[in-house]
């Protein structure tokens, strides 16, 4: 799917108000859109109304979960390099397996970018392995090392000082070992898909598991007080919101420094995702990786250059590789449902 030059969608006062408001902190209880409608001052029925709409626009990809990376399945990024003529292609091959998630063409030598997440390591590698052999074409594996900001929640444009100040919150579970059970990984894969418009979403996912709507519910509280669910609301798509233009910025970090730089990164308002992966010497020397979304490009270049003007940031050698193409973009699928094993 090409990135689309389109206008913001205009967005109605009660559309604005939920997207500002539930893009974390999904009220967990039976019936949730009632628990937004009573904090919004409005009706159950408005509020699946605009939430139907968003989706219907593009906006909403859908209300769900974010899960802590490799807390419930094994993820990693990886990067090809592949020749112009034959991108589209590959970029079809490499978005057809379900492991993929993500797949963007960015401005590098290493064009190509998708995420994988797969139940465990071995099938993770075994991904890898097989988009090597099926495209000819090698694969750089950069798995997480270190996460210090993993958000990817969007204010929007006359609310961005009150968004900044909940999502810049410092996270004490970062660094935390998570282990998720066998009935952890069955929760998390019936609701991986998105929650229903509907008056019980939970219901649904309850009846497929053989549970109440209370048990799942307890369940679902649960995995968010531990930090295997990092954030539960409305999943936006940040370009049809109108952060027409991202950049994965990469820096090469001496490797005593690089957890203090990321740390500082991590708070900065413009910056949605930072963490450490390895260099892969002599093709990827980078170490700390950022991403950066904003209403140009412009925007991304100028924020690019505050990052920049920071204390000891100016003579590191960085990259900056902007987005061009979005060829698949979805929520992770990290578990297998017991219907389809």
């Amino acid at each position: 799917m090409e990135l689309k030059n389109i206008c913001d969608v205009p967005l109605r006062p009660i559309e604005r108000q939920l997207l500002n408001a539930f893009q974390r902190d999904l009220p967990l209880v039976p019936r949730p859109y009632q628990a937004m409608a009573d904090a919004s001052g409005c009706s159950e029925s408005e509020v699946l109304e605009a939430l139907n709409r968003l989706h219907e626009t593009g906006v909403l990809s859908r209300v769900g979960f974010i899960v802590r990376p490799n807390t419930a399945g094994a993820s990693t990024l990886a990067a090809m390099a592949i020749p112009e003529n034959e991108l589209e292609a590959v970029a079809a091959r490499v978005s057809a397996r379900p492991e993929v998630n993500h797949n963007y063409e960015r401005e590098h030598r290493l064009n190509l970018w998708f995420v994988v997440a797969a139940e465990n390591a071995k099938t993770r590698q075994t991904t890898l392995r097989e988009i090597e052999r099926e495209t000819g074409y090698a694969v750089l594996d950069l798995p997480l090392e270190a996460a210090y900001h993993i958000d990817l929640g969007f204010p929007l444009a006359s609310d961005e000082e009150l968004f900044q100040d909940r999502c810049k919150t410092p996270d004490p579970k970062a660094r935390l070992t998570i282990r998720v059970t066998g009935q952890d990984r069955h929760v998390l894969s019936a609701v991986q898909d998105g929650l229903s418009l509907t008056l019980c979403p939970f219901a649904e996912p309850a009846a497929r598991l053989g549970v109440t709507e209370s048990e799942l519910l307890r369940e679902l509280r649960w995995l968010v007080t531990c930090g295997v669910i990092k954030r539960c609301g409305l999943i936006v798509r940040h370009h049809e919101l109108g952060y027409r233009s991202n950049a994965m910025v990469v820096w090469n970090v001496p490797d005593h420094s690089v957890d203090q730089v990321g740390a500082r990164l991590a708070t900065l308002p413009f910056v949605t995702l930072c963490y450490r992966r390895p260099r892969r010497l002599p093709d990827w020397p980078f170490n700390l990786f950022c991403m950066i979304h904003g209403r140009d490009r412009n925007t991304v270049l100028e924020q690019v250059g505050a990052i920049r003007a920071l204390p000891g940031l100016a003579d590191i050698q960085h990259a900056v590789l902007f987005s061009r193409r979005r060829f698949k973009q979805r929520g992770a699928t990290l578990c297998r449902t017991r219907e389809a094993a």
